[in-house]
């Protein structure tokens, strides 16, 4: 069955140059013309992957990924003219999985979607993990109900930062690589990008409020990655 592709641009002349990027790779590609109807469109089709652009009137591209993230897990691949650090971070903030840049080639438009589309489908087949939940005085993690709390108090982690500590968690004691990080995190597209997970780990230290406690959970070991380290005591 072809995937489905949910565009939502409102300018009709980027929706029809995607169509004609992604048709002949047996995609079915639909549009949304404002947030609004994408919202309304993605909770009606459940496409497999979601083009989205960042300006937009009334509702933004940022605050669009925000709510689709309430009701899918589907790759969204940003289009944006604006490639700034704050933009991207703000992007990977909301949900976003990649970004393309405006104007955009047909050849990286299609390799960008393939790869999205590929990797969520090897995760789509690959088994359940069994629950996994750490527990301490003064943090809780479960990886079952992707729930963190920090002294009682539930924390708003952003789904990169959540991902970022489930994955340091998962491998706890052990040194992870930047690129392990970056692959399983970000994804292939970002396998060089170092400076990202650091960024990441400075946000979620920030919010642990990692060391304040008597307690270091994440370290650093230079060169190489970080690891998650269990309280004992």
């Amino acid at each position: 069955m072809s995937k489905k592709i949910l565009v939502i641009d409102d300018d009709p002349e980027v929706g029809k140059l995607v169509e004609a990027i992604l048709r002949p790779m047996d995609l079915t590609v639909l549009q949304a013309y404002s947030g609004t109807e994408g919202l309304q469109r993605s909770y009606d089709l459940h496409p497999d992957l979601i083009v989205l652009d960042v300006m937009m009137p009334g509702m933004d591209g940022f605050d669009v990924c925000s709510r689709l993230r309430e009701m899918t897990s589907a790759p969204i691949l940003m289009l944006t003219a604006r490639n700034s650090d704050v933009d991207i971070v703000r992007g990977f903030n909301a949900g976003v999985d990649d970004f393309v840049k405006k104007p955009f080639k047909g050849g990286e438009l299609g390799a960008r979607v393939r790869a999205l589309l590929r990797r969520a489908e090897e995760n789509s087949r690959a088994p359940s993990a069994p629950a996994q939940i750490y527990s301490d005085p003064i943090l809780n993690i479960d990886l079952a109900s992707r729930s963190v709390s920090l002294l009682g108090k539930s924390l708003d982690l952003s789904p990169r930062e959540y991902e970022l500590l489930a994955c340091l968690l998962r491998q706890q004691g052990n040194v992870v690589s930047h690129r392990e990080l970056l692959r399983e995190v970000w994804g292939d597209s970002y396998i060089d990008d170092i400076s990202m997970v650091s960024l990441y780990v400075f946000y979620l230290r920030n919010k642990l409020e990692d060391g304040r406690h008597g307690h270091q959970y994440i370290h650093t070991q230079r060169g190489r990655g970080y690891r998650f380290e269990p309280r004992t005591d």
